[in-house]
């Protein structure tokens, strides 16, 4: 029976379990530098027993940083450090995967301890956001700058040059952002994309930006590697982008060489209503599992062994993505393998205390 512990290879890359550390932003880099915090933070949650470990939102280039704290792979100079935390995850049995993002309309905030609000500008620390469209994501903030072609050709470099540097780092899975309202989001939503030219109007046009990024990454990235994207699979909001059209989007991206589907919802539109509860995305995951026919994985309130475990034995998602929990709790595959009665390796540091 496949469970929550049962290992799954995707392309050439093994996995010993279900469960994958979602990216979680910590916004503790300067200019895009990691540190030790990423290397403890990460480092921890692959001794904690994690199938995959996967980066923060980092940022293919210093204006698609959410924050100016945001970790960074847009110069060769951020891969050593980053080198070292994929040997740290490896060497503890987990693989080392990286989400490459671009904030878009969503740029230049403030950290969310201090306040997470729009920084103006001219304001220090501010820079001047871009989007599909020139259109904010709340009436209080400023207007991003509707992209041109050069700046849209400029990030489909930003994006392959990042990839370039994943693997040089050491990463063996690419996760790309496009949920949450960020820039590829954007693009995808008729509610953010509502451009005139070839990247906006139809369902075709607004994920073409998508693709040809897939495409420049594919470029550089070895054909035996996963690559992953992350979808807001739903927007919660009429006439937005919908379920319909992220089973569409997954088919096509599977032609395009994408093995799994991240399947989160939300964050393109300000004040959207969303049912949260227990699971309350896992709908989705099945959904594009079932009729898409990829892989994907389920994120969003899944805090306890038997809950994630029930996702993968009924066959609702392929792999769990944890975040939240995973924050309160480094060591929860460990204990979770126990509670579900498996067989449970701790580090040996550690055993004289496991239980």
């Amino acid at each position: 029976m496949t469970h929550l512990f049962s290992p799954i290879k995707i392309k050439n890359i093994s996995f010993k379990n279900r469960i994958v550390v979602s990216p979680m932003c910590q916004y503790s880099s300067t200019d895009g530098f990691a540190n030790n915090w990423h290397l403890v933070h990460l480092g921890s949650r692959a001794v904690g027993g994690a199938g995959l470990v996967i980066t923060e939102a980092t940022a293919v280039s210093p204006e698609g940083r959410i924050s100016p704290g945001d970790l960074g792979i847009w110069k060769d100079e951020h891969i050593a450090k980053l080198k070292e935390i994929t040997t740290f995850i490896e060497e503890h049995g987990a693989v080392a995967g990286v989400q490459l993002a671009h904030a878009g309309r969503k740029a230049s905030h403030t950290e969310p301890w201090n306040g997470g609000k729009q920084i103006q500008p001219d304001a220090e620390n501010g820079w001047q956001t871009l989007a599909p469209s020139a259109l904010p994501f709340s009436r209080s903030e400023t207007a991003p700058t509707e992209m041109d072609k050069p700046a849209m050709a400029k990030v489909i470099a930003d994006f392959k040059g990042a990839a370039v540097r994943a693997l040089a780092a050491g990463f063996k899975v690419i996760e790309l952002h496009g949920a949450h309202g960020y820039l590829l989001h954007e693009f995808l939503s008729p509610v953010s994309n509502i451009r005139t030219d070839e990247y906006g109007g139809s369902f075709d046009n607004r994920v073409r930006f998508l693709l040809e990024i897939i495409d420049a990454v594919n470029e550089v990235w070895p054909a035996d590697y996963p690559l992953f994207v992350r979808l807001s699979t739903t927007e919660w909001t009429p006439g937005a982008w919908t379920i319909d059209d992220s089973i569409a989007l997954a088919k096509i991206l599977i032609d395009k060489g994408v093995d799994l589907i991240d399947c989160s919802t939300g964050g393109n539109v300000a004040g959207a209503q969303i049912p949260l509860k227990p699971g309350y995305q896992v709908e989705f995951a099945e959904a594009i599992k079932k009729q898409a026919g990829i892989l994907t994985g389920a994120v969003g309130l899944i805090t306890t062994p038997e809950q994630a475990d029930e996702i993968i034995q009924t066959g609702q998602a392929d792999m769990v993505i944890m975040a939240r929990e995973l924050l309160r709790d480094p060591h929860f595959p460990l204990r979770a393998a126990h509670q579900l009665g498996h067989d449970v390796k701790w580090p040996v540091q550690y055993e004289r205390a496991k239980w």
